[in-house]
């Protein structure tokens, strides 16, 4: 697991300078600085908007009785999505644009609910409490 993060650590920010860079290329320096801090600032409003809406079927769902799996799995997916928006780089914003999107969003709920399913029948998801 460390080696993975690790290589995230080095790989992500490499491939979102190079990015910045090719994209500065493109259409100039100024619009792209532009373009990062309206991604930003985007991924803020739209991770507040569906985070609410999230909210709203997390508690409607507890309040019916209903376990809020899939509502939570959403939450988790418009948390991932914003924080994604907030970094600078054009990769991880179509990344956290697809988790912010409605449409899209169940793909990346059904990969966290099979690899937690995964995890589970494996018996190597352990939760630790400080």
């Amino acid at each position: 697991m460390l080696k993975w993060i690790v290589a995230a650590l080095i790989v992500i920010p490499a491939l979102e300078i190079w990015g910045i860079i090719k994209m500065s290329h493109w259409i100039g320096g100024l619009p792209t600085f532009l373009l990062i801090l309206i991604t930003g600032f985007a991924g803020a409003y739209f991770s507040k908007m569906e985070g609410r809406k999230a909210l709203v079927d997390v508690q409607r769902q507890m309040q019916t009785g209903q376990p809020p799996g899939h509502a939570m799995l959403n939450g988790l997916c418009i948390l991932a999505g914003g924080l994604l928006l907030l970094l600078p780089g054009f990769f991880t914003d179509i990344i956290g644009i697809t988790l912010l999107f409605p449409l899209t969003r169940p793909f990346y709920r059904l990969a966290i609910l099979r690899w937690l399913e995964r995890k589970l029948r494996a018996g190597t998801l352990t939760i630790r409490r400080k």
